[in-house]
């Protein structure tokens, strides 16, 4: 029950962090608005650390890539650590 409780914020961490980062290349999307702006500030509490190690080169912002390649290793560590468990 835990494990799939863990799937599916892991899910909406991947969906917000994704529509953020599509919203951010249409201009008709203003994010200083509900609900995107809630959106934005969950992007940017969870992409903070990964902006901190890779800077924007180039005016491309390759964090992004970092950040669902850990967020993956993360989760998959957190399940295999809880499925063999039963949670």
């Amino acid at each position: 029950m835990i494990s799939l409780f863990i799937q599916i914020v892991f899910s909406l961490l991947y969906l917000i962090l994704l529509l953020v980062i599509l919203a951010s290349w249409i201009p008709i999307f203003n994010t200083r608005k509900e609900p995107f702006a809630t959106l934005v500030k969950i992007y940017s509490i969870v992409m903070a650390p990964f902006k901190a190690i890779i800077p924007t080169i180039g005016g491309l912002d390759f964090s992004p890539i970092l950040a669902f390649i850990v967020l993956q290793l993360l989760e998959n560590l957190i399940l295999r650590i809880l499925v063999p468990l039963g949670l």
